[in-house]
């Protein structure tokens, strides 16, 4: 048997204190996440359905994965600030983008401008559609108009001006609506546009704004007491939570349609391993009994799809609003 001597018995000690030295983890602890809190950017202020969606998730989440999840709102420029505040960090699953489809109108807006700071499909890994949620359109009490084709009418009355209309922000999906309901309806409105949908909707229900809307649990309260009208969804079905309320194509108005969605997304070039984790995470809190509960209340429905359903849905809705936000040339502020 060969001998070590001093010299190779005190090398080896050296090289095995280096490794150590290197990660003193068990190789088992080194591929474990996460390991530490992971922020949840929601690209607006506090208060709206997406940020509730989003606290919805976190929360269970966070007692899934072992780890706070913690929502952090970073409203402005139509959500386009907090978007890259993500698409600019490190792609290690620490920090995640918790957008919806207004994510499409700001980009493509940002980027026919030439001022996009970051690209929707380039940018971003998408991890998984969490909640299908309707626009839906609303107009003050003070309108006397049960459905949009009657507003319509009521914009286009002999002597009416002064008729406005509110969005979430310039370049927002509600601003790209107002725009095609005017240029296919031919009427004249005047956008307003508010830093979310909480002002949005107070605004409406004192009257000083005549139509609008936002995603459907924004308004939904106020619609159930009569302090707001439903005028229509955007969706292609009837929404579940308003089965009376017709859809945009029932009333004529094909061209305004468009799926609701609120989904997570990750950096680009974030490890597959991390995105399988963290859909498996958002499939199971979207299948959790009590985010199914608190989802259909607020006229939400839960999906946690995988990340190829998301990003087929975000690439097929870019395709759709591009060339509208160009048209009718939809600015983001």
């Amino acid at each position: 048997m060969a001998r070590i001597t001093r010299r190779q018995s005190l090398l080896l000690g050296a090289a095995v204190s280096t490794a150590a030295l290197a990660d003193p983890r068990p190789a088992s602890s080194q591929a474990a996440y996460p390991d530490r809190p992971v922020r949840v950017v929601v690209p607006f202020p506090a208060g709206g359905t997406t940020d509730m969606l989003a606290r919805l998730f976190a929360q269970r989440m966070t007692e899934s994965m072992g780890q706070p999840v913690v929502v952090e709102n970073r409203g402005g420029a139509g959500g386009s600030l907090g978007a890259d505040v993500v698409a600019k960090a490190a792609p290690d699953g620490y920090v995640l983008l918790f957008h919806n489809l207004t994510f499409t109108s700001t980009t493509a807006a940002l980027q026919l401008a030439g001022r996009a700071p970051h690209d929707i499909e380039r940018d971003f890994a998408p991890v998984s559609l969490a909640a299908n949620v309707p626009m839906l359109l609303v107009a003050s009490a003070s309108v006397p108009a049960k459905d949009l084709r009657e507003f319509v009418a009521f914009a286009k009355a002999p002597g009416q001006s002064g008729v406005f209309y509110g969005s979430t922000g310039p370049g927002s999906i509600m601003n790209l609506a107002g725009e095609v309901l005017k240029r296919d309806a031919g009427i004249a409105m005047e956008h307003v546009p508010f830093r979310g949908a909480a002002p949005l909707v107070q605004e409406m229900v004192a009257g000083r704004i005549q139509f609008g809307g936002d995603q459907l649990s924004t308004a939904l309260g106020h619609v159930r007491s009569g302090t707001l009208r439903p005028m229509a969804t955007l969706a292609a079905d009837r929404s579940a939570a308003l089965p009376d309320v017709p859809t945009v194509r029932e009333q004529g108005f094909p061209n305004m349609e468009l799926r609701g969605w609120n989904g997570f997304f990750a950096p680009a070039r974030t490890p597959d391993a991390i995105i399988a984790r963290l859909h498996r995470e958002i499939a199971a809190a979207a299948a959790h009994p009590e985010v199914r509960r608190r989802m259909a209340e607020v006229g939400a429905e839960p999906v946690g799809s995988s990340p190829a359903e998301l990003r087929q849905a975000v690439g097929e809705q870019v395709a759709q609003v591009r060339p509208l936000v160009a048209e009718l040339r939809l600015q983001v502020e």
